[in-house]
């Protein structure tokens, strides 16, 4: 069974960092793009950062220069790291990952399995 268990999510003031991981099997980590999206309370889900396979890596405008999307490949784990963070960027963060062909990298319908989710607070 495919699990994507996030971590690393937490309250902090404006201006600080937070550094987002998300774990999977090996198997799962080699065959999928991945991706991290997020959804603020009466907003749609989003797509933030997502890496293919062969490691091309998309960014939505807000969180460019700020956030780093990459793998860690010894742990398996996707990571998010996320600095100078905003009031804005409270929301629950959801990490994914997909198989399909074609779509936006950014786009929540591309994806197949999702984590739980990880609650960003910042004030």
């Amino acid at each position: 069974d495919v699990q994507l268990v996030e971590s690393g999510g937490g309250s902090v003031q404006a201006g600080g960092s937070l550094r987002l991981s998300c774990a999977a099997s090996a198997y799962f980590y080699s065959r999928h793009y991945l991706g991290w999206f997020r959804q603020a309370p009466g907003k749609e889900r989003e797509g933030v950062a997502a890496i293919e396979n062969d490691g091309r890596i998309t960014y939505e405008d807000s969180v460019k220069g700020r956030f780093t999307i990459s793998g860690d490949h010894a742990k398996n784990a996707l990571v998010l790291q996320m600095n100078s963070l905003k009031p804005e960027d409270t929301a629950m963060y959801y990490c994914a990952a997909g198989y399909g062909v074609g779509g936006s990298p950014l786009s929540q319908y591309r994806y197949n399995y999702w984590g739980q989710g990880t609650q960003v607070a910042v004030s």
